[in-house]
């Protein structure tokens, strides 16, 4: 498949939890990435360019929604699909994310099983 997917969480059992629920995919060729702020997220996404983000919402450095917001209308990199996570679900957050470029938004805890459905489609397209 030849895909690269990039995790972000400021939590290191998040990213393992993440990790752990898309392991599959490794076995069909897709590099998993990751990093644990929104400046290391940024700076990976320039140079990597994965087809897929799980971006954590609340981060040191920047956050995911000033990532997202970069990534999408600075760089206009529109093909990189971009899941904000947060643990915040009011559909205030849920518009702010999506007007700021986001493809999808999942609040946490998240399901594994749909986490992995997202990801099958993106990357599957």
């Amino acid at each position: 498949m030849d895909k690269k997917l990039l995790i972000v969480d400021d939590e290191a059992h998040i990213r393992m939890l993440i990790e752990q629920t898309l392991e599959d995919l490794e076995d069909e060729g897709v590099e998993l990435l990751f990093a644990e702020n929104g400046e290391d997220a940024l700076n990976l996404i320039q140079k990597e360019r994965p087809n897929l983000v799980f971006l954590d919402v609340m981060m040191p450095k920047m956050n995911g929604m000033q990532v997202c917001q970069k990534v999408k209308k600075e760089l206009n990199l529109s093909d990189i699909y971009i899941v904000l996570l947060t643990a915040k679900g009011q559909e205030v957050d849920r518009q702010k994310g999506l007007e700021m470029g986001a493809d999808k938004y999942m609040t946490k805890p998240f399901d594994p099983d749909e986490m992995l459905s997202v990801a099958e489609s993106v990357l599957r397209g």
